[in-house]
């Protein structure tokens, strides 16, 4: 990892290899913090007010203060771009409580941890877009507030591993029978009859911000949508399958299983909304 960016720490431009933070903060020993993903297309932000959205509940929900009020954080966002000449690439952002004597209990009036940084990265021209990704299903074994977007990360990670193991790329979870979502991403499927099925919003996934985006574009192209929870069976016979996240948008899912879906190829509608999604949220980036 080369030590060249510039990122934001607690009000602080710094460069990365000097940017320190306290062993007791709490995002550290007890992940008892909350992030954001925001891509970044063309030096500007997609889909920025969702995310801020977003960061509002999850941070209401912990009781962490966020340090910044949301003119200034727009403006951070902005300037991080600025700083590090990103083009295209994302920008991530984590909130801790802050630093304290390690203790379960929250402790009171800490100043919390803000930090923001950048990562180049293809998100218009992914290689995958083309060929489409592989997903082993396996046990959802994560915490039951998964609508907080916290730092818990540690069984994602591991199913991740578990699926690249099986040979998959990824990893799709499931819940009594049920795909709750992805490791990283929501999960959805295209019925044979051209139905686009996601799961509810619920506190059993995160409400993802591409998710509502892809359902409102769909449903203005005259795409059915039915927001239910399906059967790992119900994805393995689906005409289509794809995720969608901050950063992937759109990514069709060709092989569940290592049972092909539809024709094994990214399908039509998967196309249809990846390029909608990217042509609407072009037009309204900041």
């Amino acid at each position: 990892m080369t030590l060249n960016r510039i990122v934001y720490l607690n009000g602080a431009w710094l460069e990365e290899a000097d940017a320190k933070i306290s062993i007791f903060d709490r995002g550290f020993l007890f992940a008892d913090a909350i992030y954001e993903v925001t891509a970044v297309i063309g030096g500007k932000l997609i889909d920025y007010a969702g995310h801020a959205a977003r960061l509002q509940h999850s941070t209401t929900e912990l009781g962490i203060r966020c340090p910044l009020d949301p003119d200034a954080l727009l403006a951070v966002h902005r300037d991080i771009v600025l700083r590090n000449a990103v083009d295209e690439g994302l920008i991530y952002l984590q909130i801790s409580r802050g630093a304290a004597d390690r203790d379960f209990a929250y402790p009171e009036n800490t100043t919390p941890t803000l930090v923001l940084f950048t990562q180049a990265k293809p998100v218009l021209n992914n290689p995958r877009i083309k060929t489409g990704i592989s997903i082993a299903t396996l046990p959802d074994w994560r915490w039951e507030r998964r609508d907080i977007k916290t730092v818990q990360l540690l069984y994602p990670s591991m199913a991740k591993m578990e699926a690249v193991n099986r040979g998959a790329d990824d990893a799709w979870l499931v819940e009594d029978g049920f795909v709750t979502e992805g490791s990283a991403a929501t999960a959805h499927i295209v019925t044979r009859d051209g139905t686009l099925v996601t799961r509810p919003l619920s506190n059993a996934i995160l409400h993802g911000i591409t998710r509502a985006s892809i359902i409102d574009l769909a449903r203005n192209a005259g795409i059915a949508v039915e927001e239910r929870a399906f059967t790992v069976d119900e994805a393995r016979a689906a005409a289509e399958a794809f995720i969608t996240s901050a950063t992937n948008f759109v990514l069709p899912v060709v092989r569940i299983d290592g049972q092909t879906i539809g024709d094994g190829v990214p399908g039509p509608i998967s196309k249809r909304l990846r390029a909608a999604y990217i042509e609407s949220r072009l037009a309204s980036a900041i």
